[in-house]
């Protein structure tokens, strides 16, 4: 039964990504949501027994991680602090463990890591 301060519509997205986890479309999953629905997500999750890690984000949102164990376990080891503060090789292996487009995140990590040696930007042929 839903509690009064849920909202099913807020909450579609959590349950379809779910759903793809269950059926092997997804390995895992970073869902950023209200507080307010931690304790829904949680005891969903438990329910279906998906391993989670939950990373504050703010006072009013969290970072949700959920998936496969071994995921999971990586997830625990590697983001030890907020997403913006990963090294450009972190946040690149995260992109790609999510599934992203593999071009994307590359393009990604050479600007992140060129900004981050103060190198002038990537030139990238077409």
């Amino acid at each position: 039964m839903m509690t009064p301060d849920i909202n099913p519509v807020e909450l579609k997205v959590f349950l379809n990504h779910i759903y793809e986890l269950k059926k092997g479309v997804r390995q895992m999953v970073l869902y950023t949501t209200n507080k307010r629905y931690e304790d829904f997500a949680v005891k969903r999750l438990r329910s279906q027994r998906i391993k989670f890690v939950i990373q504050p984000v703010d006072d009013e949102r969290i970072n949700l991680f959920f998936g496969k164990a071994e995921c999971i376990e990586a997830i625990r080891m590697m983001v030890t602090r907020p997403l913006n503060l990963l090294t450009p090789e972190e946040d690149f292996i995260l992109g790609a463990m999510l599934g992203y487009d593999i071009c994307a995140q590359c393009k990604r990590y050479c600007t992140r890591k060129a900004r981050k040696r103060g190198c002038l930007k990537i030139e990238l042929q077409k």
